[in-house]
């Protein structure tokens, strides 16, 4: 049995725990967070309950982007605010809950990571000889977020409306230790931009399950493409993922050689030390 989390970072913060779209009244669902064993009923009224498993006391939950959310410390703060989810052009789409045998530490990490887009999604959002990540600006906000603005990069089909490859500009957002939003360059709209907020949750130390939320504008485009382009990327990430050695995080500065193109994951690395988080985590030594 994986140990449970006791960073108070993460014990009081709000995580997803399922997409809307999996629950019935019908049947109870099982997952995990932190370690921890939960059961979600849908009750009558649409109203779901959340309990431990280990001690049967219920959990603290929530919905908000069609995913049901739980807390299973005392809440120090809201939900992520995706303040797209406000504006009525977008499509407003979960992608899918995925499962990948790896600390979610590692996903966030790998979200982060333009360089792996030519080798990983070759034919979609890169190729060779297009395969240079050029120096971008990284920075930690007043908000306590990293940033990571001024990304370039080449993608053949950078969405599911292009009609043609082109240099497509990122911003990167880590906003929580688990979650993390990419905002990119809109084919048809090219002053606005699509944005992907991915919700990982840390069912243990060594496991997550990734929940996309997708905020894609409607120009030339349906729902389920969105979901079904997303899946597709994702598809050919969790391979990569499951496959890393080690499995959790390492922080030590000196675990792995980084090189200029991993400049937000030194900081996002940096920044979880400085928290505490060592959850998912290889802890730096002293």
């Amino acid at each position: 049995m994986s140990a449970l989390c006791s960073d108070r970072v993460l014990l009081d913060d709000w995580h997803v725990v399922a997409d809307l779209a999996n629950l019935s009244p019908q049947a109870p669902f099982r997952t995990r967070l932190l370690g921890v064993d939960l059961t979600i009923r849908c009750r009558q009224g649409d109203i779901k309950q959340v309990v431990r498993n280990d001690n049967g006391q219920n959990v603290r939950a929530t919905e908000r982007y069609g995913f049901l959310w739980a807390c299973l410390g005392n809440p120090a703060r809201d939900i992520v605010a995706v303040p797209e989810a406000l504006e009525d052009d977008r499509h407003f789409v979960t992608g899918g809950s995925i499962a990948v045998r790896v600390s979610g530490l590692r996903a966030v990490e790998n979200f982060l990571d333009m360089g792996h887009f030519p080798f990983v999604h070759t034919g979609w959002l890169g190729d060779e000889p297009h395969t240079e990540v050029a120096p971008y600006k990284v920075e930690l906000t007043p908000d306590d977020e990293l940033v990571a603005s001024e990304c370039k990069f080449y993608q053949p089909i950078a969405s599911p409306t292009a009609k043609e490859g082109f240099i497509v500009e990122y911003i990167y957002k880590v906003i929580r230790p688990y979650t993390v939003a990419l905002y990119k360059s809109n084919p048809v709209q090219k002053d606005r931009l699509d944005v992907i907020t991915l919700f990982v949750q840390p069912v243990d130390e060594d496991n997550c399950i990734a929940h996309p939320f997708l905020c894609y504008l409607k120009d030339g485009i349906d729902a389920a493409t969105v979901r079904a382009f997303m899946q597709l990327i994702f598809a050919q990430d969790k391979p990569i993922l499951e496959n890393q050695v080690p499995k959790r995080l390492p922080l030590d500065p000196r675990a792995e050689t980084p090189i200029r193109a991993d400049a937000v994951a030194v900081l996002y690395r940096r920044w979880l030390r400085d928290k505490s988080v060592t959850y998912g985590a290889i802890p730096a030594r002293s």
